[in-house]
């Protein structure tokens, strides 16, 4: 919302300067994003009257001129300026006048001088010389009332400055002068100044048949007819020059006047050309297939979710939105009709984005615009046009026809005084409260803590107790509210030192070479099917769009669109994690601090790695990631717990190369390849290798414990395990375990390792060599061999009657 200050000064004035005004609408919530001087600075220049014009003698295109500047010595300036003549009322910059910079960027000084041997003592000026317009056709005509010698600034009222608010949508009572004034007005306590509303006398009895029979469109249409206009009457430079600072362009007087209305009273309105109406209006919905020629120029095609004006042949006007171009005035319009309706809002809203544009009509429409005051406007619209346009006496002027259908009911809201100290912090009395309630123009009736108000019709935004709140604030000003610090008992919350931050695991994943991913929470719905088999994700009420219309279950699959982004740009190896939550549901979980009932919101660490393991060097022969480099990341991320990996199904893994984590006989995640059939849809040339794993878990961490470290030497046993192919590792290494805990001779046993797998010759068909280091070592004394030879055979005794291993 653009305006002039001065326009706005007229209807309100407090004694403020215009950076305490800027002030004071921002800190009541209309904030002032700019204001700029609708001039740049000039001086010495002054409103002058050629009274005589001779031929420079020496030049075709010059001419001299006697300039009457009110000093009483007439001034010889010699101006090329192709509309120069007698009688003109022009700007003159006197000697010694500082022009605004030209294209050099400096101010431009006028001084006496001759052009072509002739002495000019000054320079007759244009709108572009004075950088008030870019129109260059000629010398700036002032009309025949302005007074010689004036300074030009105060006659042209330059000394002006442009507001420019950014108002938030409840704000559309603000989308006038009017509105704002009345804002500044209840702000400030200064009395408003209404617009002149005189009653035109009628002099014609005509009306235009109206009919309306969509209620849910238009509340409120409200006409008149006008013969005998003057359409090519000059608009007034007054209305040009608000309507040029408030960002709108003169067109022609009709519709200069209507647009100079919208922007005073916050309504826009619509002029048709009565003669090229066929028979009476129509307010309805539209219709499949209809057409209609805008003012623009475009040509749309409307349906029923769009509201039309139309005559007895054809659509004339998009309701509450722009006119047709079938019945627009032009300069030969004699016979016109007034429009001024209420449009609901809902029935306005999204239809000008329907037809990729906006106007300032939707705009307004769509927020809501007071259905109380069609008459007024189309009376104030009415004087300006007999003023304007042609003397009363030409000018023939209809009754109003007011056609009332189906307007809003304002029901009271109620506001609580206890309520509105407890939001805003301040002790508020029921007076102060009564008090900026009739500054803001809100009727209310009143009991001791209790208001109940009724909104205007022009205030869409006041609907419920929070609302009146916040006008309460407003008016009282969010400036004069204290800052107090809060006052509650604090404590000291020293974190576990059993459990890491979320930062030192950030750390410790990028210290094992990997870089951090941050990906949206919403997902496509087939992303779910594919990585979860998640067949009833959550589902979001307004995605932001189509492809992210779910919440994840997995980071997974983030993980691997971000590789397949990578791949697009030739990027080959890829190490990526990320850590985030995930949305489950979970009927047990119920609504508290920070659950929602029926949700579980876990967090996770996923991580995925795709390419060589190394960067190309020549120290490292180059090989391709594969499952055992990331079980040993995630082992390291772990350590001193030691987890288990036991052999399981998942969606988005290789069915034989996958496996789920577990720790302390907890699942807490999974890890494998990529499936081949995903690998294939997201086109991988080699599978990627990931896993997820429960941040829970991960955080929580064993403290190191003292522990004595041995003199004595350690002892080292190889030992090779024949065992069948459906026995795995894992397995053999849970029976070493469970055999050293329970036995006393095997406390001497510090680690178990697999070094070596082998199968062929030498072994069966179904049968693999697994070859185990044992590490055993004791604390008090050097190990004998038969305390050695005790606590392998029992570790042997244990596989072989497990598993039916044999030594090989």
């Amino acid at each position: 919302m653009q305006f002039s200050e001065n326009w706005l000064r007229t209807m309100v004035d407090p004694k403020m300067t215009s950076d305490e005004l800027a002030h004071l609408l921002t800190m009541s919530g209309l904030e002032v994003e700019e204001v700029e001087e609708v001039a740049p600075p000039f001086n010495n220049v002054v409103v002058s009257e050629i009274l005589e014009i001779v031929k420079h003698p020496d030049a075709d295109r010059l001419n001299i001129c006697q300039v009457n500047v009110g000093t009483g010595t007439l001034l010889n300036i010699v101006c090329g300026a192709p509309n120069v003549r007698v009688g003109m009322k022009v700007p003159c910059a006197m000697p010694g006048a500082i022009l605004p910079p030209g294209a050099d960027g400096k101010p431009f000084e006028i001084k006496v001088g001759k052009l072509r041997g002739i002495e000019s003592q000054g320079m007759l000026c244009s709108a572009r010389e004075l950088k008030l317009s870019d129109e260059h056709g000629g010398l700036l005509d002032l009309p025949v009332d302005a007074q010689v010698g004036q300074n030009f600034r105060d006659y042209y009222q330059l000394n002006d400055l442009k507001f420019t608010i950014k108002l938030t949508p409840n704000k559309a009572d603000c989308l006038s002068v009017l509105g704002v004034a009345r804002e500044v007005s209840a702000l400030t306590g200064t009395a408003l100044i209404l617009p002149e509303l005189h009653i035109t006398t009628v002099t014609l009895q005509d009306k235009l048949p109206v009919k309306v029979s969509a209620p849910d469109l238009c509340g409120r249409f409200t006409g008149r007819i006008i013969r005998g206009v003057n359409a090519k009457a000059l608009t007034p430079e007054w209305m040009k020059q608000r309507l040029e600072r408030s960002g709108q362009r003169p067109i022609s007087a009709l519709v200069d006047i209507s647009n100079y209305v919208m922007l005073e009273m916050g309504r826009p309105s619509h002029v048709f050309d009565l003669d090229k109406i066929h028979g009476g209006l129509h307010v309805r919905w539209g219709r499949n297939g209809e057409s209609l020629k805008l003012l623009n120029g475009t040509t749309v095609t409307v349906d029923e979710w769009v509201g039309v004006i139309s005559d007895d042949k054809e659509i004339e006007s998009l309701a509450g939105i722009m006119g047709g171009d079938a019945t627009a005035v032009t300069l030969d319009t004699e016979n016109i009709y007034l429009e001024a309706a209420f449009w609901w809002p809902q029935a306005i809203q999204g239809r000008a984005r329907k037809f990729n544009f906006s106007t300032d009509a939707a705009h307004r429409f769509e927020r809501g615009v007071d259905y109380a005051t069609t008459v007024e406007h189309i009376e104030r619209i009415t004087t300006l046009i007999v003023e304007i346009c042609g003397g009363s006496t030409q000018v023939k002027v209809g009754p109003v026809d007011d056609h009332i259908v189906n307007l809003p009911k304002r029901s009271p809201v109620k506001m609580r005084t206890a309520r509105a100290v407890k939001v805003i912090g301040v002790m508020l009395s029921d007076e102060q409260i009564a008090d900026i309630f009739t500054r803001l123009g809100l009727t209310f009736d009143h009991e001791p803590g209790l208001f109940f108000v009724t909104p205007p019709s022009y205030r869409f935004d006041i609907e419920i107790e929070e609302d009146l709140i916040e006008e309460v604030v407003r008016v009282y000003g969010f400036e004069n509210i204290p800052a107090l610090p809060p006052i509650a008992a604090n404590a000291m919350r020293i974190t576990p030192e059993s459990q890491r931050s979320l930062f030192t695991l950030r750390r410790q994943v990028a210290d094992l070479d990997y870089q951090e991913v941050v990906n949206y929470s919403f997902v496509d719905e087939a992303w779910e099917k594919d990585f979860s088999d998640n067949d009833a994700p959550i589902k979001l009420q307004n995605p932001i769009a189509s492809q992210m219309s779910v919440m994840r279950s997995s980071l997974l699959g983030s993980l691997v669109a971000n590789t397949r982004y990578n791949l697009n740009r030739k990027i080959g190896r890829v190490r990526i994690f990320e850590i985030a939550a995930v949305y489950l549901r979970n009927a047990h979980t119920l609504d508290g601090p920070l659950s929602i009932a029926g949700y579980d919101q876990p967090k996770r660490l996923a991580s995925l790695a795709y390419g060589p393991v190394a960067d190309e060097q020549w120290g490292q022969v180059t090989r391709n990631v594969d499952f055992f480099d990331l079980k040993a990341d995630l082992e390291a991320l772990f350590a001193p717990q030691l987890l288990r990996f036991v052999k399981a199904n998942h969606p988005a893994l290789h069915p034989g190369r996958s496996a789920q984590i577990e720790c302390d006989n907890q699942i807490i995640g999974v890890i494998g390849e990529l499936h081949p059939r995903l690998q294939q849809k997201y086109d991988m040339p080699f599978a990627p290798v990931l896993f997820e794993v429960n941040v829970a878990n991960l955080q929580s961490r064993i403290l190191p414990m003292y522990q004595e470290i041995s003199k004595f030497q350690a002892v080292i046993r190889d030992i090779a395990f024949v065992v069948k192919h459906s026995v795995s590792v894992q397995d053999l290494l849970d029976t070493f375990h469970d055999a050293a805990r329970k036995n006393e001779a095997c406390k001497i046993v510090q680690a178990i390792v697999l070094f070596d797998e082998y199968r062929g010759k030498g072994l069966e068909s179904d049968e693999k060599s697994l070859a185990f280091r044992f590490s055993l070592q004791d604390t008090l004394s050097t190990l004998q061999d038969e305390k050695v030879d005790a606590a392998t055979t029992i570790l042997v005794d244990a596989v072989m009657v497990g598993f039916g291993a044999r030594l090989r």
